[in-house]
């Protein structure tokens, strides 16, 4: 079933209206929707290499702007959607305590969490809620998004038909490795809460 998700994903990413289901993904990401954009990044790059590095831009623009909404919803909206997002990741019960330390390292966190399976939308509510800066929230997601959609792109726009055939010889592990960093996302923002 995943081989066909991805032939299936592959094939719409060659299509002309991919561009605004990218910026869409990846703007609703950063704020409340649990897919990352990568699903549609990895394919698009494959199958339009000389496009790659636009639709990095296109992912870190759009992840920026969704910061921005996650911030709002965390500073305006929390009581009502916000605890409910972190609901939906079993976060909620242990966010006052995170809310607490966030601010001391706050930039740190979202930095990593940028740039690695940690769910970003989290930590963007969470700087919303605890009133961090909203510059320190916008230049470390800049640098973290940037670097990761960059840093995909350059690989696949490189490395793109022997990657393309790595993910077709090896899809089975390479699906569990990409499962279990997830979870392992959500399993790090559970301790750092």
């Amino acid at each position: 079933m995943l081989r066909r998700l991805y032939e299936w994903t592959l094939d719409k990413a060659g299509h002309r209206t991919a561009p605004r289901w990218l910026f869409g993904i990846s703007f609703m990401e950063s704020s409340f929707f649990p897919i990352p954009p990568d699903v549609l990044l990895g394919p698009m790059c494959l199958s339009q290499p000389r496009r790659a590095f636009r639709f990095a831009f296109i992912c870190t623009v759009a992840s920026i702007l969704g910061a921005l909404l996650g911030y709002v919803i965390g500073m305006f909206l929390f009581d009502t959607i916000g605890r409910s997002i972190l609901d939906f990741y079993g976060l909620a019960e242990k966010f006052d305590d995170f809310a607490r330390r966030f601010n001391e390292q706050g930039w740190l966190i979202v930095l990593l969490a940028g740039f690695t399976p940690l769910p970003f939308k989290v930590i963007t509510i969470a700087a919303g809620a605890t009133a961090m800066p909203l510059y320190i929230l916008v230049i470390a997601s800049t640098i973290s998004r940037s670097a990761r959609f960059f840093l995909v792109a350059a690989l696949l726009w490189k490395f793109g038909e022997p990657m393309k055939a790595l993910i077709d010889r090896h899809f089975a592990l390479l699906t569990s490795v990409v499962g279990v960093l997830g979870v392992g996302g959500f399993v790090a923002i559970k301790y750092l809460l």
